[in-house]
C-alpha cells in the first residue's frame, strides 16, 4: 500500500496530512510557537480536564447502574418471576479459598436469623461475634456444639 505525506507550515501553526488508499488524516499541531510556559499551563489545563471528564465519567456510569438495574428489575417481573427468586442464578457464590474452585452446588444451608436483629445472620461456620456474645448472655456456652445446636433452635429464627 503506498502512503504519501505532506507536511505544510504555518507561522503559527503546523499541519502534516497522511494520505493513503482509504482515508485522509489531517492532524493539525497549533503548538508551533507556544513558549515552554504556556506549554507547561496547557499541560496542567488538560490534565486537569481529564481528571473532571474521570470524575464525571464515574459519575455517570455510577447513575447508568441504576436504570440497569431498574430494566432487569422490571424484565424479572414482566416474564412473571420475583427478583430474589431469580438473581442467586445470575450471580451464583463461590466458595472462599483458592481461586479457580468450582461453583457451590444447589446445596442450601439453613440460615439462622436474630430475631431481635435481622441484619444479625449465621448460616455455617465461624460464630460471629454477636452470635457468641448472645450465647453467653442467654448462659450458652460458644465452644460447646449441644449448646449451640440448644441455642439455634430456642434463640434463632430457623430460614431455608
Amino acid at each position: 500500500m503506498s502512503i504519501a505525506y505532506i507536511i505544510a507550515m504555518h507561522p503559527d501553526s503546523c499541519a502534516f496530512i497522511r494520505f493513503d488508499h482509504c482515508f485522509l488524516e489531517v492532524l493539525h499541531v497549533e503548538y508551533a510557537s507556544l513558549s515552554v510556559e504556556e506549554i507547561q499551563r496547557q499541560l496542567q489545563e488538560a490534565e486537569n480536564k481529564k481528571v473532571e471528564l474521570k470524575r464525571l465519567l464515574e459519575v455517570r456510569r455510577e447513575e447508568g447502574k441504576d436504570d440497569i438495574v431498574q430494566q432487569i428489575r422490571d424484565l424479572i417481573e414482566q416474564n412473571g418471576y420475583d427478583y430474589d427468586e431469580i438473581i442467586p442464578h445470575v450471580s451464583p457464590k463461590r466458595r472462599r479459598g483458592a481461586g479457580g474452585r468450582k461453583l457451590v452446588g444447589d446445596r442450601q444451608y439453613k440460615r439462622y436469623v436474630d430475631p431481635d436483629n435481622p441484619d444479625n445472620v449465621y448460616v455455617r461456620g465461624v460464630l460471629p461475634g454477636w452470635m457468641k456474645q448472645k450465647m453467653a448472655a442467654e448462659g450458652y456456652d460458644p465452644a460447646s456444639k449441644d449448646d449451640r445446636e440448644s441455642f439455634k433452635a430456642n434463640c434463632l429464627r430457623e430460614e431455608g
